[in-house]
């Protein structure tokens, strides 16, 4: 019995799907070095966005237990509604740490956590999809590495959503088996699977949603004659997902409808990708000898690697010569061809021509992330022309000719991630949450908080340290920082970023803030003048003060003729 269960577990090692994710792993730590060596203090916080994710991923395991039905209303921007809907709900990679947090980790090892998990897993999915068209596995880590650690990722690691882009790859595995073998359990799979997406980033949905459109627009004549019975399957998946996902659509079109939360056309053209952003590589290799002059902007850097483009172009020629695999080489080379062009945003037609056709678009600002299926794209034709090379290479069953193809692949493999590479990157050290934020966890009775200095709408993503600090309390806090920020905010940001001045305690009245915590640290010279205004003001009770940042927590206690105007 005991032979036999060492036998299993041999049989289990020498898979090569516990391969390839040991190697995906391996791969994550190397493209993220040094942030293994102290996941629970290097951090990405020198970005406001990291701070937010960061929050997002502690409240979801927060309140998911505890409230599941006031998930979305998270405990910032208080008192708008629905806050969790203001930027991606990141509940899948949540989910995923909840454990961890549940034990105590803090919301920065949380996120380098799920950093290491989103990149192993997209390039673990991206490999099965590889796999399972090629039977190719090194063809298939060429593949997953250049989809999970490519320019465009690289430079996003505060954005963890976009580094769980596993959900590309395995919709797509899922649609082409839908065309080829349609059946009621691929649907519903494919179905969970865009649910699973939209629980993640509202972009992935966008994306996947276009990239189904193309395949099955270039696979017409494979599905034609099996009209009713594919387009029935379809038709399925999307209920499937509807339906999975309605917890989550409800929410984000109420705050879509309530609080107009719609990206106008001219944003996007903001954040949309150029030309020149696709010669752009953030990879050291690239960028310290020639690309550096093409790199204006992080949103905006699209070169996939020489090896990937030399792959790509091999998949096309074998194609081209009426070799196996013609129509999905056809099919990925459309999609990549379909997120070129959407990736420029309003600088062509077909942008503004979806955004009025497809509602879901309206809810997207950087146009450029459409980049993401050009990349997906050469991935995946890299894998195809290398699995294509090495089955001409090793013909005839001649051990030397197979010997060489397996050298090729294997330099393929090191080429792409060293083409990618920008490890060591420079992470921030974090030294934890202020103690004085538990004093709020602790206090009794209804607890809103407003922090100072209270940023005007066109600084709000100052605010992401409040945010990230309220995680050690969960009580209502009027800052925030987010994806939007809401008319609640903007109303009252322009008279409390005058505190301690008179004008800013009306809007706190009239929200009713028990406490405020004061940062001398951010009003520079003017702190001890501040300071002194408010030891003269009888309704504010200073707390404590925190021995190492000098924090100053005050309890507000409004006087009945305190204040002016109730402003709301």
């Amino acid at each position: 019995m005991i032979a036999r269960g060492r036998t299993a577990a041999a049989r289990a090692l020498r898979s090569h799907w516990t391969l390839a994710a040991l190697v995906f792993a391996l791969l994550a730590v190397v493209h993220t070095w040094p942030l293994v060596t102290e996941p629970g203090t290097l951090s990405r916080n020198d970005n406001g966005d990291a701070q937010l994710n960061e929050w997002i991923l502690a409240w979801v395991a927060h309140q998911l237990p505890r409230h599941p039905l006031q998930l979305f209303e998270g405990n910032i921007f208080y008192p708008a509604k629905d806050v969790l809907a203001f930027s991606e709900p990141l509940i899948v990679p949540a989910l995923m740490v909840a454990p961890a947090l549940w034990l105590g980790a803090s919301p920065v090892l949380a996120m380098n956590l799920a950093m290491l998990i989103g990149f192993a897993l997209t390039g673990l999915a991206t490999y099965a999809l590889i796999y399972a068209w090629t039977r190719d596995r090194l063809a298939g880590i060429t593949a997953g590495s250049l989809f999970a650690f490519n320019t465009h990722t690289l430079t996003r690691l505060p954005h963890v959503q976009a580094l769980h882009a596993y959900g590309m790859p395995l919709s797509l595995l899922l649609a082409d088996r839908l065309i080829a073998h349609p059946s009621p359990a691929t649907a519903m799979l494919l179905g969970a699977c865009m649910a699973m997406m939209a629980y993640t980033s509202g972009y992935f949905v966008v994306f996947a949603t276009v990239m189904i459109a193309v395949v099955l627009l270039v696979r017409t004549a494979d599905w034609a004659g099996r009209f009713v019975r594919v387009a029935g399957m379809f038709g399925l998946a999307a209920a499937t997902a509807g339906v999975l996902a309605l917890p989550l659509i409800i929410p984000y079109r109420r705050v879509a409808v309530d609080q107009h939360m719609v990206r106008p056309l001219a944003e996007a053209n903001l954040y949309s990708a150029t030309f020149t952003g696709y010669l752009a590589a953030s990879g050291r290799v690239h960028f310290e000898t020639w690309s550096a002059g093409f790199f204006a902007n992080p949103v905006d850097t699209f070169f996939p690697g020489g090896i990937a483009v030399l792959l790509s172009l091999l998949a096309i020629w074998y194609a081209l010569r009426g070799r196996d695999d013609r129509i999905r080489v056809a099919m990925v080379f459309a999609i990549g061809l379909t997120g070129f062009v959407l990736s420029l945003g309003p600088k062509t037609p077909v942008y503004a021509w979806l955004y009025a056709a497809f509602p879901p678009m309206q809810g997207l600002r950087a146009a450029a992330r459409f980049g993401g299926l050009f990349l997906l794209a050469i991935a995946l034709l890299a894998g195809m022309g290398l699995a294509r090379l090495r089955q001409g290479s090793g013909g005839g069953g001649q051990p030397g000719n197979k010997r060489w193809a397996t050298a090729v692949a294997i330099a393929a493999v090191f080429l792409v991630n060293l083409e990618a590479l920008r490890a060591p990157f420079e992470y921030r050290r974090w030294g934890g949450i202020p103690e004085i934020y538990k004093l709020l966890a602790n206090e009794p009775g209804q607890v809103v908080l407003a922090e100072m200095p209270f940023y005007p709408p066109n600084a709000v993503f100052e605010n992401a340290e409040y945010v990230l600090n309220s995680t050690a309390h969960w009580r209502p806090l009027m800052n925030g920082y987010s994806g939007y920020t809401p008319t609640t905010y903007r109303e009252v940001a322009w008279l409390m970023w005058y505190f301690p001045d008179a004008r800013a305690f009306p809007p706190m009245i009239a929200n009713g803030v028990t406490h405020i915590m004061f940062h001398p640290h951010r009003w520079g010279r003017e702190a001890p003048q501040a300071i002194e205004t408010m030891s003269k003001r009888p309704d504010l009770e200073l707390m404590a003060v925190d021995d190492k940042t000098g924090i100053r927590l005050y309890r507000y206690k409004p006087l009945p003729t305190s204040g002016s105007p109730v402003v709301r």
